[in-house]
């Protein structure tokens, strides 16, 4: 187990594995944790130097929190992962909320250490307006519903995301479904969550990606879940650099699980290229 200790002072877990030619940061989404990576990191440290770990407020990070974190926090510990680390030349993968994250590191810090992007299903946008559509809940949420559920319980908020991401969920008694939700939360910082989700959401991430100077890389879900599969479109059309999109046939906001084998060969293709 590696701790790194961060400019805050906290020390944060991330596991290092692989010697490979180039290094690979691969960052989960919003209440997951690295764990959803070790099974392709078994065969993608064999191309390259993969490293992993949960985002502050999540996993074996859950006591690492700070004050009402940002997705600036989340970025600056990636930073300091790069910095600390010495690395460069880096492709930066992100799922989800680790997509957003990716964003913010760019707007940030730039490019100069990345080598390539692959961002996983997620909107640079997650507010719907009358001129977007291509934000959270396959273009249904607007900042009427942000507001609207500030007075919910984060259990039920967390719970309408869930089925977002996986709508057989929505099938699923709500008895046999709070227990594995729970479960889910149970390894996650509360305050921290809401803090993040609330960041998330009143982002705009859209100027930023015209300003990416790595090519970029676009796994999206289809027919999607929580964002329309028409993003992968937007991106084409706003990216300015080397741009591919790669399609996850039925697949969910949880392609990373749903497709594990198929997932693990596209990320093998970018560091082949």
């Amino acid at each position: 187990m590696s701790y790194l200790t961060l400019r805050s002072g906290e020390k944060l877990y991330y596991e290092d594995k692989g010697q490979g030619p180039g290094t690979l940061i691969m960052m989960h989404g919003w209440t997951s944790s690295c764990e959803i990576y070790l099974k392709p990191v078994e065969t993608l440290q064999e191309q390259a130097r993969c490293i992993i770990y949960d985002h502050r407020g999540h996993g074996k990070n859950k006591n690492v929190t700070g004050a009402n974190p940002t997705m600036e926090t989340l970025a600056e510990d990636l930073n300091d992962i790069i910095q600390g680390l010495s690395l460069s030349n880096v492709t930066l993968l992100g799922w989800s909320m680790g997509a957003g994250v990716v964003l913010n590191y760019v707007r940030l810090y730039g490019c100069e250490n990345l080598k390539q992007i692959v961002l996983c299903d997620m909107t640079p946008k997650q507010l719907n307006d009358e001129e977007w559509k291509l934000g959270l809940y396959q273009g249904r949420y607007t900042n009427a519903d942000m507001k609207r559920d500030a007075d919910k319980d984060f259990y039920s908020l967390y719970k309408e995301f869930a089925i977002g991401a996986i709508p057989k969920l929505g099938k699923v008694p709500g008895f046999l479904l709070k227990w594995p939700l729970k479960k889910r939360l149970a390894n996650c910082d509360e305050p921290t969550l809401k803090s993040l989700a609330t960041s998330m959401k009143t982002q705009d991430n859209r100027p930023t990606v015209e300003q990416i100077t790595v090519p970029i890389t676009y796994f999206y879900a289809h027919p999607g879940s929580l964002f329309s599969p028409a993003l992968a479109r937007w991106y084409r059309d706003h990216v300015t650099t080397p741009y591919r999109a790669v399609r996850f046939p039925k697949s969910t906001h949880m392609l990373v699980e749903d497709y594990p084998e198929k997932f693990t060969e596209e990320v093998a293709a970018v560091l082949r290229s």
